[in-house]
């Protein structure tokens, strides 16, 4: 079974539909690969219902029904986005006993298209960070190479793919959140258009750059998961309205395409050995590729910097101790339960980044820097 970990998610879901392997022998091997490989720290919660959901669509297929495109196959989720009765920390104290009562829409599409939840994977705390260190649960190490960091904030669902751990996972994609770990890890992330998968059940970070995306080891299986999860949602209000047209001709001849390179992205700041194997894998290519100069790029970071604190500070101030998340004890009043429970259940990241947002919507500096990063964007 443990070849089989190596396979394609496309290539399992093929020996799922053929009989030649049960969802329960797969979800088992999986678990036994996560136990054996915990030193990675991919997971913070195992669903304790794969099993038996795995049985279930066994039992499905064996009656002869049609169990959907996913055959039983599990699927890894990053810890921000919601499952109901599996437990959604989003890396943090203030929701570390936090179940949801509800499916996120892309949760729904992978289990009416017969995915399983296979469990909850580590992230940087709400999505803030880029190696995946800033969790409570610890650190994500790099499977290829544990004294290296994985990437983040989606590095544990970008470990567990490139580990074998699971044949492919979501992730949450704001600022490289996707890119970035799976890029560390040598597997494929891509963040989709902006509303072409619904964020209804996504922990919001930064609402308007926030993207739910899939991680995999290969392309085909990335357009495989997305065209699941790529449907309009009238639970999302940013959701595209037009229909997804599936992606399905992934084996085109690409030398008739046209690429931009945009000259600002090799500039200052990138490692040599970085733009030397990216420049080296452009001219692999056989479609024509035009160098373009863009000198508004050099302003996407700092644009990035002041619209995500921002958005930041006002999404995360519902965590104040009265509802659901985190409650500090020994507070005095009401003001001084606020400042407790959100001094104790937020880590310094994300304090770092409240703070950031917090100073440029103050007023005053709203239109000096707010108003100014809107206009840039």
């Amino acid at each position: 079974m443990k070849k089989i970990l190596r396979f394609s998610a496309k290539k399992q879901a093929e020996l799922l539909k053929k009989g030649e392997v049960s969802s329960r022998e797969l979800v088992e091997a999986y678990l036994e690969r996560i136990e054996e490989r915990q030193d990675i720290n991919a997971f913070i919660t195992i669903s304790d219902k794969a099993l038996s959901e795995a049985k279930r669509i066994d039992s499905v297929r064996a009656g002869g029904k049609n169990v959907g495109p996913l055959s039983g196959l599990p699927v890894a989720i990053k810890d921000n986005i919601i499952t109901r009765g599996i437990r959604t920390t989003c890396a943090s104290k203030m929701l570390e006993k936090f179940i949801p009562p509800f499916d996120a829409t892309v949760v729904e599409k992978i289990k009416e298209s017969g995915g399983i939840v296979l469990g909850k994977t580590n992230m940087d705390e709400f999505a803030m960070g880029s190696s995946s260190e800033w969790s409570i649960f610890g650190a994500v190490k790099n499977p290829l190479d544990t004294t290296l960091t994985a990437g983040g904030s989606s590095g544990g669902s970008a470990a567990a793919v490139a580990d074998f751990q699971a044949p492919f996972a979501l992730g949450s994609d704001t600022g490289g959140s996707v890119r970035l770990p799976a890029s560390f890890c040598s597997i494929v992330g891509f963040k989709p258009t902006y509303g072409r998968v619904s964020r209804y059940g996504l922990v919001a970070f930064a609402s308007s750059l926030d993207q739910i995306a899939p991680l995999a080891r290969n392309v085909e299986d990335i357009a495989f998961l997305f065209n699941i999860i790529a449907e309009p949602d009238e639970r999302d209000s940013t959701s595209i309205k037009e229909p997804f047209v599936p992606l399905e001709n992934l084996g085109f001849d690409i030398s008739k395409v046209k690429l931009g390179m945009i000259k600002e992205g090799f500039g200052e700041g990138v490692e040599k050995r970085v733009r030397d194997a990216v420049i080296k894998a452009i001219e692999m290519l056989p479609s024509v590729v035009d160098e373009a100069s863009v000198p508004e790029v050099e302003y996407s970071i700092p644009t990035y910097y002041i619209i995500a604190p921002a958005e930041a500070s006002s999404n995360l101030a519902r965590y104040d101790g009265i509802r659901y998340s985190y409650r500090a004890d020994g507070y005095s009043d009401l003001k001084d339960l606020y400042i407790k429970t959100r001094t104790e259940g937020f880590g310094e990241e994300v304090k770092r980044r409240i703070m950031i947002g917090t100073f440029v919507l103050s007023s005053g500096y709203y239109e000096a820097y707010f108003l100014r990063a809107q206009k840039a964007r």
